[in-house]
């Protein structure tokens, strides 16, 4: 007959070997709780490993793992040759939610709070999730690229610098960062600008930049013209700040200058977002005579012109356009860039250049939401601008993406070329593919995934004028290319046949 305690422990835990989590963490956890509940009360003896194991119908190495789990939290005593006990720690006594409740479900956070709540649809979540082995972006950089084992020696070479604690107590900032000195440096050699730290913001990322750039220069109501296909993240930015948002067609010049002049004249324009280098998503480049007008425009109409130049990094042949930002006289460029896209992610920074009285209030707000900033990051930064390792790096792997680009190309002659139509962009990480015979793209995902390839929605766009996707390649060498693209023609092929 068993003993009242292996009844309990046998009514109330329950193991489910569906989830991720350890069989022996479950255990320990359900116990925990049956303990704070009072179903194991203190100095009551627990069965011995061998009778654990066999009640739970684990391995007995699962139980010993289980006591030991519960031991090293202090909920109980193991005492050699005697068994193990449960103790109560002091701090332990947590009131419990409802006895009603199953044993491993007692302390779950509530889902829904107690107040009103309004979720804001404008920042829904693109995220998506998928167990395909390949996957296509809109045009990120291989993480496979960066240089681990010298970054390994930049980081500890970083955290060695004496003068790090200092700056990290420093309570104000009479004189610019090094940091902000060679960044600026480095813009003014690649990019032709004239700034001081003073024209220069430097944040976590581009979209970071774009939020508080937005939260500085526009209101509720403001009209904010972006192109008729454009990036998603900005968009949701600005509708999140409550801005009135017009698209303007974009062609192979670029944002169309003439339909603005034709339609917006006579509104109270607050800011246009374009790209600089190439537009996301179609990867067109706005032609030098446009540049020219919209410049004009913006000086007339007193409108800022906020110019993301997110892959200016990636330009394969010749180089890469001025920003405008570099010939703005009048003070109406608000200029976004990234700099670190050869290092992996968490050492990239976003940066602002924009008139001083701009970069002050938004060094305000940058103020709410990152006052710590990350010096590491910036130290390293600075050295490898210093060095000239940032270009090395940006150079030689270039040289990968441009491979990579030719690859793709001539894998999609050979499996699409009467079915696609793209342009060969002079850089970029991404190409735009546009069907020629419209098909159902969302079925078109459904058919690849089950070849084990996954297209996010968020690089499909379909209406009725459209039928295209933005195709990332940066990520997949040309092995994995050739793979994609040949699953991308199946799922194709199994569409077309239904």
């Amino acid at each position: 007959m068993n003993s009242p305690v292996s009844e309990v422990l046998e009514k109330l835990i329950i193991i489910d070997k569906s989830i991720v989590q350890p069989v022996y963490v479950q255990v320990a956890q359900q116990i925990t709780n049956a303990i704070q509940r009072g179903y194991l009360e203190k100095g009551i003896k627990l069965p011995g490993t061998r009778g654990l194991s066999e009640l739970l119908n684990v391995h007995r190495n699962t139980a010993v793992a289980i006591y030991d789990e519960l031991s090293s939290q202090g909920w109980v005593n193991i005492i050699p040759n005697k068994g193990t006990f449960v103790v109560v720690p002091e701090d332990s006594k947590v009131k419990i939610k409802a006895s009603i409740q199953h044993i491993n479900q007692v302390y779950e956070y509530p889902k829904f709070p107690g107040f009103p709540f309004q979720q804001s649809f404008n920042l829904a979540s693109t995220k998506e999730e998928t167990a395909a082995k390949y996957s296509i972006n809109d045009g990120k950089p291989d993480l496979r690229l960066h240089p681990v084992h010298q970054f390994s020696r930049w980081y500890s070479a970083a955290m060695k610098r004496k003068p790090l604690i200092n700056k990290w107590n420093r309570t104000s900032a009479l004189v610019p960062s090094i940091f902000s000195t060679q960044l600026c440096n480095y813009l003014n050699a690649t990019r032709g600008f004239h700034i001081k730290p003073a024209h220069l913001l430097n944040t976590r990322s581009t979209e970071m930049s774009l939020y508080i750039v937005s939260q500085v220069l526009i209101n509720p109501g403001d009209l904010v013209l972006v192109g008729q296909l454009s990036n998603y993240v900005a968009n949701m930015i600005f509708q999140q700040t409550g801005a009135k948002i017009k698209t303007v067609p974009v062609d192979e010049e670029g944002l169309d200058i003439g339909y603005i002049q034709k339609h917006f004249m006579h509104e109270h324009i607050r800011c246009i977002y374009v790209c600089s280098n190439r537009d996301y998503p179609t990867t067109a480049t706005l032609s030098t005579k446009r540049r020219l007008q919209l410049l004009e425009l913006a000086k007339i109409l007193g409108f800022a012109i906020i110019e993301d130049d997110f892959d200016h990094d990636f330009q394969f042949e010749g180089s890469s356009m001025l920003p405008m930002a570099s010939a703005d006289a009048n003070g109406n460029i608000i200029y976004l860039g990234k700099l670190g896209q050869s290092l992996f992610p968490s050492f990239h920074t976003g940066f602002v250049v924009a008139p001083e009285q701009v970069i002050t209030e938004a060094n305000n707000y940058l103020q709410l939401l990152d006052t710590q900033g990350d010096l590491i990051q910036e130290q390293i930064l600075a050295e490898l601008i210093s060095e000239g390792e940032i270009y090395r790096l940006k150079k030689k792997n270039i040289v990968t993406y441009k491979q990579r680009r030719d690859a793709l190309c001539a894998f999609l002659n050979e499996y699409f070329k009467n079915i696609l139509d793209w342009q060969i962009p002079t850089g970029g990480l991404a190409l735009w593919l546009r069907f020629k015979n419209p098909i159902s793209l969302l079925k078109l995902t459904e058919e690849a995934e089950k070849l084990d390839l996954f297209l996010p929605k968020t690089i499909l766009y379909q209406d009725k004028n459209t039928c295209s996707i933005r195709f990332g390649y940066g990520n997949l060498n040309e092995e994995e290319l050739k793979i994609v693209i040949e699953k991308l023609k199946q799922a194709y092929l199994k569409l077309a046949s239904t």
